[in-house]
């Protein structure tokens, strides 16, 4: 008797055992090629479980339950999971325990502004573009990196990032300008003129790609600063039609009388702030410009992006005539 009810006790177990092992152990996938679970904080193990079996995750919400019973210690993460491949209850499990969140990779190219940097983030679409815009322009945030600066534009550093659903625009913009400061560190800046080297920095960016060229447009630029000339940069004038919501794609007769102080054919000095984000490259060129005597520059009829130096008008309007003719042909 006492054997038999071994035996019983025994077949139990094996048949739990087996149970356990294929629930926990087999995977599965009931989903087509990939679906989204979005946990939002304070979601119970047993919420998690019915939006996992829902979304064809696993199999049943027990085997959830399961998991959690056998990993009592563990701290479920909110987020949003991506599933893909066919998984184990377990591996299901172990990923929301340690937050293993789908990122959204975001490419932020060198020259670009902050509407550009927000239009971006609104295709990722978990976010509007003018919230990211407006917490560009959050007084605490700049506050915090410097006080000069009208909005966070020119230091949202341009790199790759990883962001998640639930990150707030605040929290992106804060990582952009993180990363700034990381690269101003690494640029060994020291106690210069931040917000005035970002702001030349971007006029810098937005003319030139070629990195052999920016050291000389930065000098071309000192030297019309030092001279009370008019910076007369054409990628001031078209920010400043971006934020008058005017910009059309060309500038035209109207952009150029613009009063706007960003745009410098009316106004000497520099802008009052940066007009897009510039690389490392042109932040140090913007800090240790050239030396040339150049107040002139227009790019190379060729096409190949280098530019032409003047020292005086007459050069550069032969210069400026010779593009043309080379853009028309």
């Amino acid at each position: 008797m006492i054997r038999g009810c071994l035996l019983f006790f025994l077949l139990i177990a094996i048949i739990v055992a087996g149970y356990t092992f294929y629930a926990l152990s087999v995977p599965y996938k009931g989903f087509g090629e990939e679906t989204f679970i979005d946990i939002p904080v304070g979601t119970s193990t047993q919420q998690m479980a019915d939006m996992l079996q829902r979304g064809g995750v696993i199999r049943s919400r027990w085997h959830f339950m399961l998991a959690r019973a056998m990993n009592g210690s563990a701290k479920l993460q909110a987020g949003e999971y991506r599933f893909s491949e066919p998984e184990t209850v377990t591996q299901v499990f172990s990923r929301i325990a340690r937050g293993d969140v789908f990122a959204y990779s975001l490419t932020v190219p060198e020259g670009n502004n902050m509407f550009d940097i927000a239009a971006a983030i609104e295709q990722l679409g978990f976010m509007k573009s003018t919230d990211f815009v407006k917490a560009a322009s959050s007084p605490k945030l700049i506050k915090d990196l410097d006080p000069k600066a009208p909005s966070l534009e020119g230091y949202l550093f341009p790199a790759t990032y990883k962001l998640t659903r639930h990150m707030t625009p605040e929290q992106i913009a804060k990582e952009m300008t993180d990363r700034f400061r990381r690269a101003w560190s690494e640029i060994g800046a020291g106690r210069t003129d931040t917000h005035e080297i970002v702001t030349l920095a971007s006029l810098i960016e937005k003319e030139t790609a070629k990195a052999k060229d920016r050291p000389m447009v930065a000098s071309v630029y000192r030297n019309r600063l030092d001279r009370g000339m008019a910076l007369d940069c054409d990628p001031t004038t078209i920010y400043a039609a971006i934020l008058e919501k005017r910009y059309r794609g060309v500038i035209h007769r109207s952009d150029l009388d613009s009063m706007n102080l960003y745009n410098t054919y009316k106004h000497a000095g520099l802008p009052p702030g940066p007009i897009a984000s510039p690389g490392a490259e042109s932040l140090k060129a913007a800090i240790s410009p050239a030396s040339s005597e150049y107040l002139y520059f227009v790019a190379k009829p060729d096409g190949s992006g280098e530019h032409i130096f003047s020292t005086n008008l007459a050069d550069h309007s032969v210069a400026v005539q010779a593009y043309r003719r080379g853009t028309q042909n």
